[in-house]
């Protein structure tokens, strides 16, 4: 069918060692997965269900881009995440299956304007204008599940300009990975083209313009962003 605008270019994220990309559909957040985060952030992760929101296909970023520090804030945080990329989905799927599912991981920063989400909490408010912003998303290139171990453990770090800020280990992940897709197809329909940033270990706090941001997922990549 014609189009009465020109349609919008379709989001596609580098593989490695691949000519081949990744197109992504949708973009899932897990929120507070990893219990020392939670409690950072005010919270009792024994008593809290996962749950989750969006970013956009197109707030994911090559990290060669930069990440332009946003305008209406003052106050940027970084989040280091696994992400994981799905090539199959459903509805109502069963853990025990779940990791069929799964095409691929990356390495990804969830950039979050930390005083606009504060405020919105506070007048029970969504986080869409804190989270779901123009290059909140930047993500290393995907590499293939086949012949990868499944990440249950592993080091996941982040550090700005040489000094560490985030260092935790898979193995906290309040959800797993078959929990998560699980959950998520209990509450959306999840299908091929599918992204989900899995959550934070403790320590996110403040980026600022020139800054270096550096973390890697063990096993699954590393990532290199400039504050600009």
């Amino acid at each position: 069918m014609n189009t009465v605008i020109p349609a919008p270019a379709p989001v596609i994220l580098p593989v490695r060692g691949s000519d081949a990309g990744f197109p992504v559909r949708r973009v899932y957040c897990v929120g507070r997965n990893y219990a020392a985060h939670a409690i950072e952030m005010g919270h009792d992760p024994s008593r809290e269900p996962p749950f989750f929101f969006q970013k956009n296909p197109e707030n994911l970023v090559l990290p060669a881009t930069g990440f332009p520090y946003p305008a209406q804030s003052s106050d940027v945080h970084h989040e280091v995440e696994l992400v994981v990329a799905l090539k199959a989905g459903g509805t109502n799927i069963d853990p025990a299956t779940a990791m069929d599912c799964v095409w691929g991981y990356g390495v990804g920063i969830d950039f979050t304007r930390r005083d606009l989400q504060a405020e919105a909490k506070t007048k029970g408010h969504p986080w869409a204008a804190a989270k779901a912003f123009e290059h909140s998303g930047p993500v290393s290139p995907l590499v293939a599940a086949e012949g990868c171990p499944a990440p249950a453990s592993g080091r996941i770090q982040l550090s700005v300009n040489g000094e560490t800020r985030q260092d935790g280990d898979l193995a906290q992940m309040t959800w797993k990975i078959p929990e998560i897709i699980a959950e998520l197809s209990k509450l959306f329909t999840l299908a091929a083209g599918d992204i989900i940033l899995t959550g934070t270990p403790a320590g996110v706090s403040a980026v600022n313009r020139g800054d270096v941001v550096t973390c890697s997922v063990e096993g699954f990549g590393d990532l290199t962003v400039t504050i600009v």
